[in-house]
């Protein structure tokens, strides 16, 4: 009786199975037709191991009880049946192809890039990402925006806690995008599971994913590769709109980095006073170096190295702007010469020359690293 109770119990799981399919604790079925390719996917494997479990273990309880020695059964002895050896090894492989044709035709579907409607490069950074818009000549970073209070628990997390950013990868739904994924310094993985889409971002390699959305919306994902220390400060947050809408937000994205570079030529004309570009390099230097040089400028020793009496800030201008500019190749330096304005390359090394005990009396102007980036282009 007990046993028929047993499998009552395993019968009744799973039946229950479809209904607890949503759970939270379950693949989320995601927003895309591949995300749902791979949740059924995930589900009949997931049945078929249960099914084995529940004949295997049922076999296993019900010779265990029946043929138990206390009830005097003697043991059968086939070591060598040839029959048992070819049913034991004929199930679980032809289970097994069972498996491997759904799984097989998933895993070609996901790799098929094919025949895309538009091409986003995906470069992770540390910590933040940049997508190119190939043939667009639109381009962006994307950053952590959780106001620090959070992080350091001085206020209430709010519902998208380390799931914010600056600025949205926007994507249009019903056209089939690509994702070219690269890194600028370590690997890192960029994950969004509503798509079905977790890949890996190598330096000096190019992995290819792609994804077609159905529902417009806001999708949520983060780097899914230990980084560095600051790997849960890096996270993805993709809005998919209309065609309609994404064609207008691309036009205005064009609008608004013509406008930069305007307001960019109309800076560099100008002579900003010491204290401007103390207050715009103190704002920059929080929101981009701190979390590597901290913001006292003593730096983490043996990891990142510090501001304060460094022979970089307090040395040679040109070659503290071109560390700006250019990075430093096999460290976790990287170019700011897109991601920052003149106007905050100016201010921020000004800052640095001058806080901390430095007082180098320097001050940079915008000007000064516009000169320098039309000779780095003009080197090229």
């Amino acid at each position: 009786m007990k046993i028929c109770r047993l499998v009552v119990a395993f019968i009744a799981v799973l039946i229950a199975m479809p209904s607890l399919a949503n759970s939270a604790y379950n693949m989320r079925q995601g927003v895309t037709d591949i995300s749902h390719q791979v949740y059924e996917l995930h589900m009949t494997i997931f049945l078929i191991c249960c099914v084995i479990g529940v004949i295997v273990f049922g076999i296993m309880f019900w010779a265990l009880i029946k043929h138990r020695k206390s009830k005097g059964v003697v043991a059968a002895q086939f070591h060598e049946s040839t029959k048992v050896e070819i049913l034991w090894t004929a199930i679980p492989f032809l289970i097994l192809i069972g498996m491997a044709i759904p799984a097989t035709k998933t895993l070609i579907a996901m790799e098929d890039t094919s025949k895309a409607d538009l091409t986003i490069k995906v470069t992770g950074s540390q910590w933040k990402w940049h997508y190119e818009y190939m043939g667009h000549d639109v381009e962006f970073y994307s950053l952590l925006s959780t106001p620090k209070d959070e992080i350091s628990d001085l206020k209430e997390k709010n519902e998208n806690y380390l799931l914010e950013v600056d600025k949205h990868l926007v994507i249009p739904t019903d056209r089939k995008v690509r994702f070219l994924m690269t890194s600028d310094d370590v690997i890192h993985s960029w994950w969004v599971p509503d798509f079905a889409v977790k890949k890996d971002a190598n330096p000096g390699f190019i992995n290819e994913a792609w994804t077609k959305v159905n529902d417009e919306g806001i999708y949520r994902g983060q780097c899914a590769e230990l980084c560095g220390k600051d790997h849960g400060f890096m996270p993805v947050v993709v809005e998919a709109v209309s065609p309609d809408k994404f064609d207008s937000w691309l036009n205005d994205a064009k609008a608004e980095k013509a406008k930069a570079e305007a307001e960019s030529q109309a800076v560099a004309q100008q002579t900003l006073s010491k204290e401007e570009l103390m207050e715009v390099g103190e704002q920059t230097y929080m929101a981009y170096c701190a979390a590597c040089h901290q913001p006292t400028g003593l730096g983490l020793p043996g990891v990142f190295p510090a501001m304060k009496g460094s022979k970089v800030v307090t040395g040679d201008i040109k070659a503290h702007i071109d560390i700006l500019l250019l990075g430093r190749p096999g460290t976790a330096m990287q170019s700011f010469a897109k991601q920052l304005t003149i106007k905050q390359i100016a201010g921020v090394i000004t800052y640095k020359r001058n806080s901390w005990g430095n007082d180098t009396g320097d001050v940079i102007q915008p000007s000064q690293i516009q000169r320098e980036i039309d000779a780095l282009e003009e080197g090229k």
